[in-house]
């Protein structure tokens, strides 16, 4: 993978995939060490900051896998990197800022800004994945 700015589109998917993964570890481990912490097997027992860490994993885990499958067909169908950065870029900032700004009690400004980016992310994408199902060479 170059560095230089010459990626291709394959490894910039790879690159926003990996980016989008390690913060879908990061907030898995979030949840798992509050479990431990609080003695909680399974679920959230009741305890309100387990379930807001749980649901900030869960939401990212609803998005994050159609985000990174939306990047792989785009690569595989040759989009330049451009193409793949203007999900990527969208899209994992849209989830770190839904993710920092998630609170039980009120919608802030990062949460929109949040879901308003990932929204933009995946639209994006589908409308590439659906020009492309009509203008590419067949």
């Amino acid at each position: 993978m170059a560095f230089d700015g010459s990626l291709s589109g394959a490894e910039a998917a790879a690159l926003w995939s990996g980016l989008l993964l390690l913060l879908l570890v990061i907030l898995s481990m979030r949840v798992a060490l509050t479990r431990r912490s609080r003695r909680v097997v399974l679920g959230d027992g009741g305890d309100p900051d387990l379930a807001l860490k749980s649901r900030v994993f869960g939401n990212a885990a609803e998005y994050i896998p159609v985000g990174v499958g939306a990047m792989a067909i785009l690569a595989v169908l040759g989009m330049p990197a451009v193409g793949i950065h203007m999900v990527g870029v969208p899209l994992l900032l849209g989830r770190v800022l839904h993710a920092a700004g998630l609170r039980g009690d009120r919608a802030t400004m990062a949460r929109v800004f949040g879901i308003l980016l990932t929204w933009l992310a995946l639209f994006l994408a589908a409308m590439m994945l659906i020009v492309h199902a009509f203008v590419a060479p067949h």
